[in-house]
């Protein structure tokens, strides 16, 4: 595949593909969320906090990042926790540390509100809609942080698990064993918190709103409570943050693990998720299918090469299919962004 005469620029219809093989996993990309909110397109998380109209980054607190040589704000809020801690060991004022804490954590949860769809616009029978069609598979993997999986699967708790237990529920590696879905997040989530320990625990909402004001905000509260989730930065960033904890380690273990059919959603595969491309190239998926949104057939013979490209050598049999014939790429979903 060197040009795009190489390459044709049909796709598959996914119902008729499903139909003809097994596939026992889904890993879900930003393209999914789009296709409910387009605002979750946004290109930078980090770049959104530094303009957020209420309360963004500061010079001050933009130059933790710069100094962490990071975009990532689970690294710089984990850091400043841990110097706030050292300097209060050390009988060493532990306020400017603890305050540029405080006050990234609230740009964060400010950034997040402007960009998140309100949980007032989502759909009963949309989370219906994505949640079944999650269900429809062993495991489901995502690299998306934001809440619409997780409220997806809150309708349908006896078919889809996210491996979370107990009344403040956390993550224990040894109780890891289902038969329900499981829901696996990869680079973290809104919803999901750092103990002091490095072990993960879920937020849950005290009202039944389904965190209809975002569990984060109670984050801000304490200095034990760092978000965990992956919001950008290289590859090399992600991976190191996926390795300091055991839950996105266990995560990004069975993606390494999964040998069985593969499909592919909303995905793009960027140089910025090579270790998740690295991670698949390691599995051998049997087959892996893959979804492209039908822009032109010049952007869908670009899509194909581009994936081959990441496959090459595997032998991974690769299929491709129109996103709008999926379930999670159905127009229906589509809330309009307010103004």
């Amino acid at each position: 595949m060197t040009d795009f005469q190489d390459v044709d620029a049909q796709l598959e219809d996914w119902n008729v593909l499903r139909s003809g093989a097994a596939f026992d996993g889904l890993l879900v990309g930003n393209g999914a969320s789009r296709a409910v909110w387009d605002d979750f397109g946004y290109d930078s998380l980090f770049e959104n906090a530094r303009t957020v109209e209420e309360k963004p980054l500061s010079p001050s607190e933009l130059s933790v990042f710069d100094a962490l040589q990071t975009r990532s704000f689970e690294q710089v809020l984990s850091a400043l926790k841990t110097t706030s801690r050292v300097n209060k060991a050390l009988a060493v004022s532990s306020a400017a540390p603890r305050n540029r804490y405080y006050a990234i954590k609230e740009a964060l949860i400010n950034t997040v509100h402007a960009v998140h769809i309100p949980w007032r616009l989502v759909e009963a029978s949309s989370l219906a809609t994505i949640g079944e069609e999650l269900g429809r598979y062993r495991t489901v993997f995502t690299t998306n942080y934001d809440l619409l999986n997780y409220w997806a699967i809150q309708q349908q708790p006896e078919a889809i698990t996210d491996l979370f237990q107990g009344s403040e529920p956390v993550f224990d590696l040894s109780v890891t064993d289902t038969d329900k879905t499981r829901l696996l997040y990869l680079h973290g989530g809104l919803h999901l918190v750092r103990n002091q320990d490095g072990t993960a625990r879920k937020l849950m909402s005290t009202e039944g709103t389904l965190l209809g004001n975002f569990a984060i905000n109670n984050t801000i509260k304490t200095l034990d409570d760092v978000p965990l989730f992956i919001n950008e930065g290289p590859s090399a960033d992600k991976l190191k943050t996926i390795r300091s904890s055991d839950y996105l380690s266990f995560c990004y273990e069975q993606l390494l693990g999964h040998g069985g059919g593969l499909c592919i959603f909303g995905h793009a595969l960027g140089e910025q998720d090579s270790h998740i491309v690295h991670a698949l190239r390691l599995a051998k998926p049997k087959k892996v299918a893959i979804s492209i949104y039908p822009r032109s057939k010049a952007f869908i013979q670009h899509q194909k090469r581009h994936y081959a490209k990441l496959f090459e050598g595997t032998g991974v049999e690769l299929q491709f299919f129109d996103s709008k014939t999926h379930a999670l790429g159905s127009p229906k979903l589509a809330v309009p962004v307010e103004v």
